[in-house]
């Protein structure tokens, strides 16, 4: 599973013409999943993304994490994150899980969100969307379980 996670003054997705999700301050998460990823990668960028003092306190410094700030989370399901583009111009997307895989295990990551009190926006699965974002910092951080320790 990988995530590009960035964080934000406010962020949105738009969907033929319609704000489906949008959040405040926090994060914006682009969640791609592998073909290979389970519960146990979810579980591991739910916590992580949850715990990650990225926010600055009084004195400037990382840490704070979202819910020391009172953030949410904008949730975008992201494929194109399994981009190999090693060979020739068009990049295959081999490594990405099928779409119904995909679609269940990030709603899940948004669902273990949720329980853990934080309040989540999502794109819209398998859609063109169109996302807008105010980068706070700029902060942005790439997980991918592959390097993980889980």
């Amino acid at each position: 599973m990988k995530a590009v996670i960035q964080r934000v003054r406010h962020a949105g997705v738009v969907v033929d013409g319609e704000t489906i999700g949008q959040i405040g301050p926090g994060l914006l998460v682009l969640l791609g999943v592998g073909r290979d990823d389970t519960e146990e990668d979810v579980r591991y960028v739910a916590r992580k993304v949850a715990e990650m003092r990225i926010f600055s306190d009084a004195d400037g410094k990382f840490n704070l994490a979202l819910g020391d700030i009172g953030g949410a989370i904008l949730l975008v399901s992201q494929f194109t994150l399994y981009a190999d583009a090693r060979k020739g111009r068009r990049p295959s997307f081999i490594g990405a899980a099928a779409p119904e895989v995909a679609e269940a295990l990030v709603e899940r990551c948004a669902q273990l969100w949720r329980e853990a009190g934080i309040t989540v926006a999502t794109g819209r699965f398998g859609a063109h969307m169109d996302v807008s974002l105010l980068n706070d910092g700029p902060v942005t951080i790439i997980l991918d379980t592959g390097d993980s320790q889980k």
